[in-house]
């Protein structure tokens, strides 16, 4: 499930005619944004693990002795 869209205090600096070029974010959101992204780097490459039983893993347990 998605987390709901923050919102950052922005602001940013424009060219003469006020396009903008740069944006400024605090500290503290730039290494939100980091940790947000290794985040999804994460999740992505997670995406295609093959997914087993929860039972099916604590059988395993119990049959190794380690349960």
């Amino acid at each position: 499930m998605l987390k709901e869209r923050k919102k950052y205090k922005v602001k940013y600096i424009t060219d003469k005619k006020g396009n903008k070029k740069e944006v400024i974010l605090s500290i503290n959101e730039y290494n939100q944004l980091l940790e947000d992204i290794e985040d999804l780097a994460i999740a992505a490459a997670r995406e295609k693990d093959v997914l087993i039983d929860h039972d099916k893993v604590l059988e395993q347990l119990r049959k190794d002795g380690l349960l």
